[in-house]
């Protein structure tokens, strides 16, 4: 993510009510997770992979706090079995904040694949979703992204690319 983006979007998840967040390294969205780690409002945990990260993430909840699980959106695909169990039946949200690795204007072949497979596994998962890449609309699209999640008792997510990551 651009520098001058990193303070918005902790600010919005600040916004949000999130004082937990589980991340895996994300070459994009990298220095978010850092800035969560360091920033006193957050109880953050680095994880192995995004279906750990989304079973600390609705634990988070169950303890009565609002998470936020940070990744790329090849992750979904990891934590799909995660959100399966977790989340369709027993109605406990997570919020979703992922790069957008494949989005129109991606520079690697490696990536084509994640967004290609991203939007169908959550319109599958039935996610509510938002895309972000204006920079003008991170914080409002992630507040009422999250805000819908902890209403709704559903997971969302919020997916970031174009001019906020590159």
């Amino acid at each position: 993510m651009k520098e001058r983006y990193i303070q918005v979007t902790v600010n919005a998840l600040k916004e949000s009510g999130i004082t937990y967040a589980a991340g895996v390294p994300d070459s994009w969205l990298r220095n978010v997770l850092e800035a969560l780690q360091h920033d006193r409002s957050f109880k953050f945990v680095p994880v192995s992979n995004e279906g750990v990260g989304y079973g600390l993430c609705a634990g988070a909840w169950l303890a009565g706090r609002r998470s936020c699980l940070v990744m790329e959106n090849s992750g979904l695909r990891v934590a799909a079995e995660a959100i399966s169990r977790i989340s369709i039946g027993a109605g406990v949200p997570v919020f979703l904040l992922m790069s957008y690795r494949g989005d129109i204007g991606e520079t690697e072949f490696w990536a084509m694949n994640h967004g290609k497979t991203m939007e169908p596994l959550l319109k599958a998962l039935r996610i509510p979703y938002t895309l972000i890449r204006r920079p003008d609309d991170l914080t409002k699209k992630i507040v009422r992204a999250a805000t819908l999640a902890f209403v709704s008792q559903y997971p969302t997510a919020a997916v970031i690319g174009g001019d906020i990551v590159w």
